[in-house]
């Protein structure tokens, strides 16, 4: 298996960790890469982009990321923090009105941000189509009761975190989250990631692998009490293989990135809100959103977990060795975008070939662990 890109001799590791997992049979197609102190130095990638393995993967190919696109939709919630526009404190109903129906009034930022508003699924039928033509989708929500006590439990919001956030962003904003992202993050940062695909990007769309166990925890939530987020619609693993997901803007897991745009991103955030000269939003903002809002169980999953606003924190994905302040958010099937304000890291992994494991991905558990011993 051929790997290219480039990889500072100091983390020759990542690259030896990245063709174990193409040994192992772990991987298809993908890349990862790290900057460290604003600096890239590992940017890697390997692999197919098809099933059929006639498409190498290159430079400029992206996946879907699931979830990890819900750290980018943080930090575009975070800088409108920073203006001024959105308070994480403040009711959702303040900047969307019709959110009040339902008894949802005082259902804050905060709580949509870290799964906690009640809102972790539609209770009325509804289509992938409605979900990706956004109106019919918030609709819903603004007009649904809550499906318990706002508050007074966490269950994560697989889906409706990015319609909420992303209305919030609509109500304030003006544009959709999709074109925040593309003109305030991505385009400032030279970050190749995207919620809404262009038609004309869409060639470089890699083909999505599901693999063993990849819907399993599908299947658990919807036999938990809390079913919710995988119904009305239920997730599919091989949507974004469709072009009319791609097209769509669907912030809680369709977002197209190479691992490079994820780096860059986090990188940023980790050095303090500032890459290549370019500042996005400051340090201290940057604290706020990663600072600590649930530690608990997540009821849906019947796990631990620990939430800031939108990013997923204290996760045993970023290894023993990452330092307490690490922020970040985790995809279905593999994907991960993180930064390590201590250590100065945002890394990025990306993968078209989904997997489910009891514990953790060990493709994460070898890239990461290959960066903190090269630190």
């Amino acid at each position: 298996m051929n790997i290219d890109g480039l990889c500072d001799p100091r983390f020759a590791g990542v690259r030896d960790a990245f063709a174990w997992c193409f040994a192992e049979g772990l991987e298809h197609g993908g890349g990862v890469s790290v900057v460290l102190q604003g600096r890239t130095v590992v940017d890697l990638w390997g692999g197919h982009a098809d099933a059929a393995r006639t498409r190498p993967w290159r430079r400029d190919t992206l996946i879907n990321v699931w979830s990890s696109t819900k750290g980018v939709v943080a930090l575009a919630i975070a800088m409108l923090v920073e203006r001024g526009k959105l308070d994480y404190a403040a009711p959702v109903a303040r900047y969307w009105p019709e959110f009040a129906e339902g008894g949802k009034e005082r259902i804050t930022l905060d709580q949509v941000m870290s799964h906690q508003s009640g809102l972790s699924g539609l209770a009325v039928p509804m289509d992938e189509a409605g979900l990706l033509a956004w109106t019919p989708y918030v609709d819903a929500l603004a007009a649904m009761p809550p499906l318990w006590e706002p508050g007074s439990r966490c269950v994560y919001h697989a889906l409706t975190y990015g319609h909420l956030a992303g209305e919030a962003v609509r109500r304030v904003d003006g544009r959709s989250v999709g074109r925040f992202i593309a003109e305030e993050i991505a385009g400032p940062l030279g970050a190749d990631f995207h919620v809404g695909l262009p038609q004309a990007e869409d060639l470089r769309a890699a083909e999505m692998i599901e693999g063993p166990k990849t819907s399993d925890w599908v299947e658990f939530v919807r036999a938990s009490s809390f079913p919710h987020a995988c119904d009305n619609p239920a997730p599919r693993a091989l949507a974004p293989n469709d072009r009319a997901w791609r097209a769509a803007e669907v912030p809680g897991g369709n977002g197209q990135s190479t691992a490079h745009a994820l780096a860059r991103i986090y990188g940023m955030m980790a050095a303090g809100g500032t890459l290549g000269g370019k500042t996005l939003i400051s340090r201290a903002a940057v604290e706020e959103a990663a600072r600590p809002r649930f530690r608990g169980m997540d009821d849906s999953f019947a796990l631990p977990a620990a939430f800031a606003a939108g990013y997923q924190i204290e996760d045993p994905v970023y290894g023993g060795r990452a330092s307490p302040q690490t922020f970040g958010h985790t995809g279905w099937g593999g994907a991960v975008g993180f930064a390590d304000p201590d250590a100065g890291v945002g890394f990025g992994y990306v993968t078209n070939r989904m997997l489910g494991f009891d514990d953790v991905d060990p493709r994460r558990r070898a890239l990461i662990d290959a960066v903190y011993d090269a630190l």
